[in-house]
């Protein structure tokens, strides 16, 4: 069975007459990639300050790591703001040591840990300039590692790979994955939809403050599937049996295959195999990807206000 380390039961907030966030229920298990998503304005930020409990709902209840959020589970979480804030000022390590006292280090265990994560993250030699010295992509990694200086049980981080490089952006993804391996529990916000399909175990997508996807990545993609399946290869594909249209992907890489009512993809693959005039390199289901799925939720989602 699951463990729960967030639920969150039928939360509403209210600025003025604007309703942020509607009746909004869901849970956050341990060991898994939980990934909010949502356009701007959606209510994904209010969201997670409630569940931080720097807002409070109007209505509904949150519970975070088995209680309501008081001093003692908030050492246990860490949260990396979209907002970044670090003192300009100041050497990386001082900065790093005195963010790790305050959820509760030693001076030494916090100066410690923070040079482990400064060597694992490549920025060592950097310990003793100051913030300011350091490029944003630079200061990301810096805030990141102070999100998981104090070894907590879950992370909150919002847009983790802004300003990052493609190699950069991979040393977050593996430390992402680590932490989710020892049993860490990760709420992600971000817009980066490739990297929810490729990290993200759960999501749930807020349009106008409510919910309008929740549930394995898997499974909502597949609830979007077409009645059509991707091929790569050679040969005349209208003339295969169950096959009602053929187009172009969208890429121009494959071919789309529509089938006929009750024609499962397994059949039309058995069909392939018998043919000698047809040869196939890729065949997969037409499951789109969940930047199509996103662009398509809140389109309707507008037409429906």
């Amino acid at each position: 069975m699951n463990q729960s380390v967030i639920q969150v039961e039928h939360i509403s907030k209210l600025y003025g007459s604007f309703q942020a966030v509607r009746d909004l229920a869901f849970e956050v298990y341990k060991g898994e990639i939980f990934a909010m998503l949502g356009p701007n304005g959606a209510g994904k930020s209010t969201t997670i300050r409630m569940i931080l409990d720097i807002l409070k709902p109007d209505t509904g209840t949150i519970r975070v790591l088995g209680g309501k959020l008081d001093e003692a589970i908030k050492n246990r979480i860490g949260y990396l703001p979209e907002e970044r804030g670090l003192y300009r000022g100041v050497p990386v390590i001082e900065v790093m040591t005195y963010l790790g006292q305050l959820k509760g280090l030693s001076t030494a265990d916090a100066r410690k840990r923070s040079m482990t994560y400064l060597e694992q993250l490549d920025l060592a030699a950097f310990a003793r300039k100051k913030v300011s010295d350091l490029s944003k992509g630079m200061q990301q990694k810096v805030q990141f590692a102070v999100t998981m200086l104090h070894d907590p049980e879950l992370i909150i981080i919002d847009e983790p790979f802004s300003g990052l490089d493609p190699v950069n952006t991979l040393v977050i993804e593996d430390l992402i994955k680590q932490f989710r391996a020892k049993g860490g529990a990760v709420v992600m916000s971000t817009h980066q939809m490739y990297q929810v399909e490729y990290l993200a175990d759960r999501l749930l997508m807020i349009n106008r403050g409510q919910q309008a996807l929740y549930g394995k990545v898997d499974e909502v993609r597949s609830r979007y599937a077409l009645p059509a399946v991707i091929v790569e290869g050679q040969g005349d594909w209208a003339s295969l049996p169950g096959v009602e249209r053929v187009e172009a992907e969208n890429d121009g890489r494959g071919t789309l295959l529509f089938l006929a009512a009750h024609t499962q993809p397994d059949h039309v693959l058995e069909q392939i195999a018998r043919r000698e005039d047809i040869h196939v390199r890729r065949f997969e289901l037409a499951v789109p990807r969940l930047n199509d799925i996103f662009i398509q939720v809140v389109e309707q989602g507008r037409m429906g206000a």
